[in-house]
């Protein structure tokens, strides 16, 4: 797959000059492209589902008498290790991004392939968060927004596993039209909102729950 090509000066039949777009692609990169608008659309409303449920969570712990409730905040290992599966991902992620603005289909598929088993990995892990929290969801009110933020993330990560998922087998099933690189590009783009939310969202559960005062 190649870059589109540029548009050609042509006449038309009275003789006027002018350019034949018709060779123009009908996709774009960026800012340029109405994807780009909504992914970045879709951001600002779960990030402030985000920023919703985190303000909970610490007027929920401003009116208890001692937070955790049960005085037990969860066990750092599997969160700590998801943490870095994620920032690591970020490497083919970006592979992914480049490699779709320069049309190169080889290493699209290659780093579309690595980032799946890096999202079923973070989910794998994520079981084992779950189960280290040390509270059940029911608990009391600690134990609900604690989960309630943990599933949030959790669901982003899932929806985007599966636009993942169907991105990688549509470059190599086809149709391998150009507009499909321009998804891979926006899809890595969201990815980079699923890392950068994680990376607040870790702050909240695994490390405010150690900081008194």
């Amino acid at each position: 797959m190649t870059a589109p090509d540029t548009p050609r000066k042509s006449a038309a039949p009275d003789g006027v000059p002018a350019i034949d777009v018709s060779a123009l692609p009908n996709y774009a990169f960026g800012h340029r492209s109405l994807l780009w608008w909504g992914t970045f659309g879709l951001i600002a409303i779960e990030g402030t589902v985000f920023a919703l449920t985190v303000v909970a969570y610490f007027y929920l712990r401003s009116r208890a008498p001692q937070w955790p409730l049960n005085g037990v905040p969860p066990a750092l290992l599997w969160g700590t290790v998801n943490t870095l599966v994620m920032l690591v991902s970020l490497v083919p992620n970006q592979w992914a991004k480049r490699a779709a603005e320069a049309h190169r289909l080889r290493e699209v598929r290659i780093a579309l392939v690595i980032c799946m088993a890096f999202s079923f990995a973070f989910l794998g892990v994520r079981v084992l968060e779950f189960q280290s929290l040390n509270v059940r969801w029911d608990t009391d009110a600690y134990g609900s927004i604690v989960w309630l933020l943990l599933g949030l993330h959790t669901v982003h990560l899932l929806t985007d596993t599966y636009d993942s998922g169907v991105l990688t087998v549509l470059m190599f099933t086809g149709p391998l039209e150009g507009r499909r690189m321009a998804d891979v590009n926006e899809n890595a783009v969201y990815w980079y909102f699923v890392v950068l939310s994680w990376l607040a969202i870790y702050a909240v559960i695994y490390v405010a729950p150690r900081v008194h005062g």
